[in-house]
């Protein structure tokens, strides 16, 4: 069974998104082993300097390191410059990284400044869900509810119909 990281800087606070997280956690456990890795966000000021910035995304680059050089494992940028790819694209995409040998996938979600270069030269694919700006705790639950659709396209069930 493979094992889904989804490692995050920041954690939910609205009950309302936790919700929407666990569910899909739930709905996935047939598929894969799932963990939420919260990582702590670096304190900016109301307006940081780009050397605040750089800082800031250095120390979470440090907090994400010991999970993206794993042996086995894909990692997974989500950001804005990222390829997007429809649903069915991406399940090919991750049952290819299954077919590789690879056992763990790691979905990396940056704070609102982003990931710093260095992880994002660490990893496979970056990914973006849209041109569009979200929220970060709306992105966690939509790729959540990605990651599901793409157990359930692999599954030819009527969910993504």
């Amino acid at each position: 069974m493979i094992k889904i990281n989804l490692i995050t800087v920041g954690k939910l606070k609205e009950k309302y998104w936790k919700d929407a997280c666990a569910e899909y956690a739930k709905r996935m456990s047939p598929f894969c082993k799932l963990e939420i890795i919260e990582l702590a966000e670096s304190r900016l000021s109301d307006s940081p300097s780009e050397k605040e910035i750089l800082h800031a995304l250095t120390h979470e680059a440090k907090l994400m390191l010991p999970y993206c050089e794993k042996k086995s494992t894909v990692n997974i940028a989500m950001c804005i410059e990222g390829k997007q790819f429809p649903s069915v694209e991406l399940s090919k995409k991750l049952d290819s990284f299954v077919l590789q040998g690879y056992g763990t996938v790691n979905f990396i979600i940056g704070s609102s400044f982003g990931i710093a270069d260095e992880i994002k030269n660490l990893c496979q694919l970056r990914l973006s869900m849209s041109e569009m700006t979200f929220p970060h705790q709306l992105a966690r639950v939509m790729l959540l509810e990605q990651i599901y659709r793409c157990f359930q396209i692999q599954k030819n069930t009527k969910y993504h119909k």
